[in-house]
């Protein structure tokens, strides 16, 4: 019987890009040269720079001309600074229990902002009005938190792609109730690509109030844009960013990175790539029967249930996460470098264990 050791040994090379995620990519190279130029002479600080006026005036476009945009270091600060800056201590969020701010940012929001999450089971990531609406209007008045906000993620953290109708159809529900709605837009640029609508379709004219944007997932090295959509609800959001350690002191190098992602829309090439690779890869593996496709990617991003002896000899060659231990599912995805050959790779990987694995049986 052949060791894991020696199949590895025997194994295809590796993918240059790994697909245990899009943040594990490098920086798009126009982005390493908006970097290199911005880095001469001096500026202000703080955002008091060229580059940042146009990078805000590049996402206005997108958006709408009385957006209020303040760049931030990475997500989680963007997410806990959107929410301090409209979050009292008494009041609570309501996210999808698999939500990334309930799940993955260590109770940032709970511990820094003061509020509670009220985590709702979803089916597939995606809140629908039916969820939530018992939870508005709590039966104990002031003994209970009072929900002010709905928090959603675009792409969900399941990979699926709330529609803009369903997006709409949540922001009438929150409205009506006196909530506000937070769209957590870490993959934004992947659902527009998927949904092959507008940003602002998708945010502004669906009625959502604060889209933060990512960057480090669509081939920046660092950088998000919190975005206030009802100038209104930005009174307070240049005290939370600096009070969350978010405010940059050399802000031109955010905001330069920006500017180049929306350049002629990098951003949204560099997100058809990783969507169109993680369909090259669904459709590859479809036919191994050691891999079971959870569902057709949405965007940039598939799951799939393996054997757990045959996830660890793949992770041990081309490392990617677990996603469910205990039901042996995993998350493989693409990103805005994703080529190809690394599909392929990836591919002849998952094949040539698959049969080590079966022979081994």
């Amino acid at each position: 019987m052949t060791d894991s050791v020696d199949a590895v040994a025997a194994a295809p090379e590796p993918p240059l890009q790994s697909f245990a995620s899009d943040n594990v990519a490098g920086a798009h190279p126009a982005v390493i040269e908006a970097l290199s130029a911005a880095n001469v002479g001096s500026v202000r600080p703080y955002g008091d720079d060229p580059w940042t006026v146009r990078a805000v005036d590049g996402l206005r476009e997108l958006f709408s001309p009385d957006a209020e945009v303040l760049f931030t270091y990475g997500g989680t600060g963007a997410n806990v600074a959107l929410l301090q800056s409209v979050l009292l201590p008494h009041e609570a969020a309501i996210c999808p229990a698999s939500g990334h701010i309930n799940t993955d940012e260590c109770g940032a929001v709970e511990r820094i902002v003061g509020s509670k999450l009220i985590d709702v089971p979803t089916v597939d990531g995606k809140l629908r009005p039916s969820d939530i609406a018992h939870l508005l209007h709590p039966e104990h008045g002031e003994h209970n938190v009072k929900p002010a906000v709905i928090a959603i993620s675009q792409v969900t953290e399941l990979g699926t792609v709330y529609s803009v109708d369903e997006i709409a159809a949540l922001a009438e529900l929150a409205h009506a109730n006196g909530l506000l709605l937070f769209l957590d837009g870490a993959r934004l640029a992947n659902a527009v690509a998927s949904l092959g609508c507008t940003v602002r379709e998708m945010t502004v004219d669906a009625g959502v109030d604060r889209p933060p944007v990512g960057g480090t997932t669509n081939g920046l090295l660092y950088g998000e844009a919190a975005i206030y959509l009802r100038p209104e609800l930005a009174a307070r959001a240049r005290f939370a960013r600096k009070q969350t350690a978010q405010l940059a002191s050399k802000m031109r190098f955010i905001s330069a990175q920006f500017e180049a992602l929306l350049t002629n829309d990098l951003w949204l090439t560099g997100a058809r790539n990783a969507n169109a690779m993680a369909a090259r890869l669904a459709a590859n593996v479809a036919d191994i029967d050691a891999v079971q496709l959870l569902q057709t990617p949405q965007a940039n991003s598939l799951f799939a249930v393996l054997p757990p002896e045959l996830i660890r000899e793949l992770q041990a060659w081309s490392f990617f996460w677990d996603w469910n231990s205990s039901e042996h599912s995993v998350r493989w995805m693409a990103n805005f470098g994703t080529t190809e050959e690394d599909v392929d790779r990836f591919t002849a990987g998952v094949r040539h264990f698959a049969a080590e694995h079966a022979a081994q049986a």
